[in-house]
């Protein structure tokens, strides 16, 4: 999933040359799209169809490994543009509010981590386009790590499988609630805290 912590393709210098019609541009469209799939194969039948459940849960792994993949090909091939910084978090959190949101809605997720999650994810994107002009914050180990519970928390819900996987993928999610907070507090102090004076 991404990650607002840090260094992305939404903070990256924007090519001078790199054509908004190229690869990873078309994964973050692609992402989009699957969104509302993704919905529907979950809330399908109020979630209990199994087939549809496991379809879900393909689909948002899918979603999630484009994420990555776009923004190393755009940062690795120089494909990094304007529509791609715009898009890419936006498909992001269309894609993991939604997941959220849907699965509180089923009664399967406390909304209550839902709400902070969204709060602090829509947050930080937000004004980390406001800050980028003081500096790229350096992505944190804390941010990462919040990345990979939510992605992992998330797609073990998703599935239809009851009992020790969806107890452990509701405590996961409640360990990435803990650090979402947390780096985002980071996030913050980093952002608008004193900068260090310049070396004489």
């Amino acid at each position: 999933m991404h990650d607002p912590d840090g260094p992305d393709i939404a903070t990256a210098p924007e090519a001078p040359q790199a054509s908004p019609w190229n690869l990873p541009n078309a994964l973050t469209v692609l992402r989009m799209l699957m969104v509302p799939l993704f919905v529907w194969l979950l809330m399908r039948e109020s979630g209990e169809d199994v087939s549809d459940r496991w379809w879900a849960a393909l689909v948002f792994v899918v979603a999630t490994a484009t994420d990555w993949v776009d923004g190393h090909l755009a940062r690795r091939n120089g494909l990094i543009t304007a529509f791609g910084k715009l898009m890419d978090p936006i498909a992001d959190k269309a894609l993991m509010g939604s997941a959220l949101i849907c699965l509180s809605l089923l009664g399967e997720l406390p909304w209550w981590v839902t709400v902070v999650i969204l709060v602090r994810e829509i947050g930080i994107t937000l004004m980390r386009f406001v800050v980028i002009r003081r500096g790229v914050i350096p992505a944190s180990r804390g941010g990462k790590l919040k990345t990979a519970l939510q992605a992992v928390g998330l797609t073990l819900m998703l599935t239809p499988l009851d009992g020790v996987v969806g107890t452990a993928g509701l405590w996961i999610m409640y360990a990435a609630l803990v650090v979402t907070v947390v780096t985002g507090v980071d996030y913050l102090r980093q952002a608008f805290g004193p900068r260090p004076a310049p070396a004489r």
